[in-house]
């Protein structure tokens, strides 16, 4: 099939892969689309095509896309590229976690994770590879934030883990959680647009109601949520009550301090309307004190939260935090309820496999 006189594939707003001279076609609009198979003489319905092979179907090579010609194919595959994540190894837990560690098309590694109950089929999934914040309680803050994943990575992962959930459990993925590797906010734009094609029609069509992004705090981005009246749910890491002991153990709150969160989330709950959590870990003998449970009350009563999520500490080898008593937990959880906090203890699954929460960091 010859090409139209003077065109040009798109070399001005495609992301371009190293090392070659090829344009991720996923990083193509349908109306980009159009305009090329227009140039090539073509018929706009095979734009439709290909965005559906791409984005519906799941194709990760155009020779997959049997109702194209293969001459069609052949001048995709000369034109673009179209590097989607793969599965490296899996690994179950004896609770039906199902850990996964996907390897992007540069090599590098990065988790996520299936969650199962009876109730719901959750996919954790990962922002960044690595990480910069360096919260001390989270594994994947000791290592180095190698890149940002791009968004149609993101959807990647969700689709790898949607047809595990469907293989094991017989059931499609109920929720996304945005709590795997990385700082969602810190890779803002890609998280946007992977949220836009998760829920699309031409995507996953999911509901951006039972979609999650938490943050460990980034002040300025919570505001650009509310500004671009984001329809998906919020949770802020918060794991301390004062300023003082969340400095030591989330380095981010030197530039984004309690006063400011709190500031932050009452002007996206005013922008949005969204559902906000806060989470918050329990570390023994840092911040398990009714007196801390006090200051917890304190911020509950300044945010509109719907709910207060006490998770239980998960052990890293790198740090050397404790998950208290269970009588310690136990009355910080009465002390809560006696003060009317929506609260409750998440119990993490699949520690077995280095799959629970704070676990994540490519440990095998």
């Amino acid at each position: 099939m010859p090409i139209a006189a003077g065109f040009r594939p798109y070399t001005t707003y495609l992301c371009q892969m190293p090392g070659t001279d090829k344009k991720n076609i996923r990083h193509l609009s349908l109306q980009e689309l159009e305009q090329y198979f227009e140039q090539l003489g073509e018929k706009k319905f095979r734009a439709r095509q290909v965005y559906e092979w791409l984005w519906l179907k799941h194709a990760h090579a155009f020779d997959a896309m049997t109702n194209l010609s293969k001459p069609t194919r052949q001048l995709l595959e000369e034109h673009f590229s179209l590097p989607a994540l793969g599965t490296d190894t899996v690994q179950y837990s004896a609770d039906g976690t199902i850990k996964s560690r996907f390897k992007t098309f540069d090599q590098h590694l990065v988790e996520g994770v299936l969650i199962p109950t009876d109730e719901r089929k959750t996919a954790c999934v990962s922002s960044q590879i690595g990480c910069s914040l360096s919260c001390k309680f989270c594994a994947t803050g000791y290592m180095q934030r190698k890149r940002n994943l791009d968004f149609d990575e993101i959807y990647d992962e969700v689709v790898l883990i949607n047809q595990q959930s469907e293989a094991s459990y017989q059931k499609k993925l109920t929720n996304i959680v945005f709590m795997g590797m990385g700082e969602p906010l810190l890779n803002y734009r890609n998280v946007l647009k992977a949220i836009e094609k998760i829920t699309s029609p031409d995507g996953l069509g999911m509901s951006p109601r039972r979609i999650t992004v938490s943050t460990a705090g980034v002040a300025k981005m919570i505001k650009q949520l509310g500004d671009d009246k984001v329809k998906f749910k919020l949770a802020l890491s918060l794991h301390a009550a004062n300023d003082a002991k969340r400095h030591q153990i989330m380095p981010i709150n030197d530039n984004n301090d309690i006063a400011s969160l709190v500031e932050a989330l009452n002007y996206f709950y005013k922008a949005t309307g969204n559902e906000i959590t806060l989470e918050y870990i329990l570390f023994k003998d840092f911040n398990d004190s009714l007196k801390d449970a006090e200051e917890l009350v304190k911020i509950y009563r300044q945010v509109p939260a719907d709910l207060v999520n006490i998770i239980e500490y998960n052990p890293i080898d790198l740090a050397n935090f404790r998950k208290p008593e269970p009588e310690v937990v136990e009355q910080f959880m009465q002390y809560l309820g006696k003060h009317r906090v929506n609260a409750r203890l998440r119990v993490s699954r699949g520690k077995d496999i280095d799959a629970a929460c704070g676990q994540l960091a490519n440990k095998n």
